[in-house]
């Protein structure tokens, strides 16, 4: 009797990769989570079992990625704390890249980000562009996904920024605003990523929404939509950020960092290519108006502790 294809997705019981998992088990592929939280409580139970990644332990590594045709990989860190840093990140990575190539996986899926540099002064984008000149190195056959900014029912960027619209009178707007941000569904990014695995040949592919909105537009969609009454007040960068770490202290959390300012206000966040994703942000966020940003979504809560 054949078995299903066996599929293994870093970060399956998280974000991203919990949509290509939950696609791949509709496709009657069987599904194995690498995480950094094996503990953690598994949303597809014993269906998708949760082994650890074994950084330190890469024999350990490659026999769990053993028998796998295809490996997903959602591995990343927001930014930097503790010994969690991107320098870390990186090296994990080429870890993991080295366990594929000795497991004999035959295809790997990277999910990368829009944009990255490997000259970039901002370490999260100099980091992806390592990670992707790694994947490059490998020898193994791959397909790199790079989202503009996902969004979806467990996004953290656009939850939040809902979240400080409801609670807030006053929402800060870094500069003028006019820089963009085209959003992407996760969803599409998993449907994406999942096709990809089917084609042999090496490809990069952006992946970014029908719509691009100024990100002060975005702000007074999302407001107008949640009923919000919250008045945007446009700011120097500095104190944006400053008041985003004193909403982070009441709430401990990292609300933003200054890197994910500067990528935003360096229109890092849109794509120059064709929008793949079909799911029209705008539409998608009237249909969740009620439940948007009801709850704040904490990081450190989700990826760090």
């Amino acid at each position: 009797m054949q078995h299903p294809e066996l599929n293994i997705v870093t970060g399956a019981t998280g974000y991203t990769g919990k949509y290509i998992a939950r696609r791949l088990l509709s496709m009657g592929r069987q599904v194995k989570s690498l995480t950094g939280h094996p503990h953690r409580h598994n949303p597809f139970g014993e269906q998708v079992p949760a082994l650890p990644f074994n950084f330190e332990n890469p024999r350990a590594l490659v026999e769990g990625l053993r028998g796998a045709t295809t490996l997903y990989n959602t591995y990343w860190v927001r930014f930097s704390r503790g010994n969690i840093t991107f320098e870390a990140a990186v090296q994990n990575t080429r870890i993991l890249l080295h366990a594929a190539t000795a497991a004999g996986i035959g295809r790997f899926i990277h999910i990368s980000i829009a944009n990255p540099d490997p000259r970039s002064p901002l370490p999260y984008y100099r980091g992806k562009a390592l990670v992707e000149r790694a994947v490059l190195e490998s020898g193994l056959s791959y397909a790199i996904i790079r989202p503009t900014v996902i969004f979806g029912t467990e996004d953290i960027l656009i939850n939040n920024i809902a979240w400080l619209l409801r609670r807030f009178p006053i929402f800060a707007i870094a500069g003028p605003g006019d820089y963009t941000i085209q959003p992407v569904f996760v969803e599409d990014v998993a449907e994406l990523a999942v096709a990809a695995a089917e084609r042999r040949e090496n490809v990069i592919l952006d992946a970014a929404g029908p719509e691009v909105f100024a990100f002060k537009e975005l702000v007074q969609l999302i407001a107008r939509t949640v009923n919000s009454r919250a008045r945007a007040l446009h700011v120097p960068p500095g104190l944006a950020l400053l008041l985003s770490r004193l909403v982070g202290y009441i709430i401990r959390d990292v609300v933003l960092t200054r890197e994910e300012l500067e990528g935003l206000m360096a229109n890092l966040l849109v794509s120059s290519g064709p929008p793949i994703g079909r799911t029209r942000f705008s539409q998608w966020l009237e249909r969740h108006a009620a439940t948007l940003g009801t709850c704040y979504a904490s990081e450190l809560k989700r990826h760090y502790q």
